[in-house]
């Protein structure tokens, strides 16, 4: 064996099998995820249901509890704090959702359960693709959603985009306290007038209002190139906050036009879109010349780069500021689709701190 000699056959054997092992988890995680929501679901129904019949206080959860800890040694997941939780859970959907799942279907690996919608909730989401995307979730998104969005349409919006985008609960988090929901399809922008019926209302879904860069300190917008940067260092985190289908190709990306050379701050594609969308970075308000700038780059990447088969560019300056009523008059004109996009930051040193410590630059004075 220490004599074998590895080609290329064996190289591919080993990442077959490391390609069924990784399938293999993903689907045990899917299953253990599953039967979890659906245990909690049912055992929060019973608890309910057993303390409006009979009438017990609330305190009966510390007690149930406390006798399922001594049924069950070492039993997680059962404290008197998560009983609260896993009721208002089934709580909250039992009057509109019928889930019922058997050991059999489970082991057998299939997603067919007993489940089924009800009326006043049939009209926002459809059976199977909504429970797909319902059991895909942990049950702390589920919390998280449930606790803080009360509208039923909203709770949908973000239990489903969770799902397709494989938002952590951080990032979940983000996005709510961001109003994602509300900010969906509010992007300044022409693709009325550049966009195609069939892409316009992908093309809406795809790009946000407002992204929050966390990664980077309010006070650390110095210039552009210090926030590219810093979307360079975190890409993981910057392709999370902008949503589905996005593929990092590169920063700086270089243009050459008759012997001129010029760089778009970040460059990507979209796998839904079936484009190339273009990001320039600005520290302050949008101004027009950024529309100007932004349409040349849209030009020259659909006459010079764009593949035959891809649609055309689209564009996206993000900015610290805009005014929509001057993004509007700025972009109505030009060809190429393009929107108007601001970002915010999350970490701020402290007002009271500020003049106790070094700026970054005195900073690495001191340190070379």
């Amino acid at each position: 064996m220490a004599n074998m000699k590895i080609d290329k056959g064996y190289i591919d054997f080993i990442q077959s099998i490391k390609q069924q092992i990784v399938q293999s988890r993903y689907v045990a995680a899917r299953l253990a995820n599953r039967e979890q929501l659906m245990l909690y679901f049912r055992t929060g129904l019973m608890i309910s249901d057993k303390i409006r019949v009979q009438k017990w206080g609330a305190k009966v959860l510390d007690q149930i509890s406390a006798d399922l800890q001594n049924e069950l040694p070492g039993l997680k997941g059962f404290s008197s704090g998560n009983l609260k939780k896993i009721r208002l859970f089934s709580d909250a959907y039992g009057p509109h959702l019928v889930i019922g799942s058997t050991p059999s279907n489970q082991l057998a690996g299939q997603v067919r359960v007993d489940f089924s919608i009800g009326s006043a909730l049939s009209n926002l989401i459809e059976n199977e693709a909504f429970y797909e995307a319902f059991t895909s979730v942990s049950f702390s998104h589920h919390f998280a959603i449930l606790t803080k969005i009360k509208a039923w349409d909203a709770r949908i919006f973000y239990i489903q985009s969770a799902a397709a985008n494989f938002w952590s609960l951080t990032v979940l988090e983000h996005h709510i306290e961001n109003n994602l929901y509300g900010k969906e399809g509010k992007l300044p922008n022409n693709f009325s007038g550049t966009l195609s019926e069939s892409l316009k209302p992908s093309a809406l879904k795809v790009f946000k209002d407002e992204y929050l860069l966390d990664f980077i300190a309010g006070d650390e917008l110095e210039d552009e190139r210090h926030i590219e940067q810093q979307v360079v260092l975190n890409i993981r985190n910057f392709i999370l906050q902008m949503g589905k289908g996005f593929c990092f190709i590169g920063n700086q990306y270089r243009l050459e036009v008759d012997g001129d050379e010029f760089f778009i701050d970040l460059l990507f594609f979209n796998r839904y879109l079936q484009c190339l969308v273009a990001f320039e970075l600005k520290k302050g308000k949008f101004k027009p010349a950024d529309a100007g700038q932004l349409n040349f780059y849209l030009n020259v990447l659909d006459e010079k780069v764009k593949l035959q088969q891809e649609n055309s560019s689209i564009g996206i300056v993000l900015c610290k500021e805009k005014n929509n009523t001057v993004v509007e008059f700025a972009i109505k004109s030009f060809d190429k689709a393009m929107g108007v996009a601001t970002y915010k930051t999350s970490k701020q040193t402290p007002a009271q701190m500020k003049g106790i410590f070094p700026d970054t630059n005195e900073l690495g004075k001191l340190l070379q």
